[in-house]
C-alpha cells in the first residue's frame, strides 16, 4: 500500500451499513418524497438519526461483571 493510498484510506469516514424492511409502499412514498426535494433517502435518514440521537442521548453504557 502506496503513501496515496494510505492517506485516501485515513480521510473517508468510517461507517456501517444498517439493512431495514419496509412496506413496499411506504418506500416508494419516502423515495418520491425525498426526490422533490431534492434529496436522497441517505441523506434524509441520517439527517433524522443524527435529530434523533442528539435529542434522546446515546444510552449509558452497562457496567457489569464479564
Amino acid at each position: 500500500m502506496g503513501v496515496r493510498e494510505i492517506k485516501k484510506a485515513e480521510q473517508q469516514p468510517q461507517v456501517k451499513r444498517m439493512n431495514l424492511n419496509v412496506p413496499i409502499e411506504l418506500h416508494n412514498a419516502f423515495k418520491a418524497a425525498t426526490a422533490a426535494r431534492g434529496e436522497n433517502m441517505t441523506d434524509a435518514l441520517m439527517a433524522y438519526i443524527e435529530e434523533y440521537v442528539a435529542r434522546n442521548g446515546q444510552p449509558a453504557k452497562k457496567k457489569g461483571r464479564r
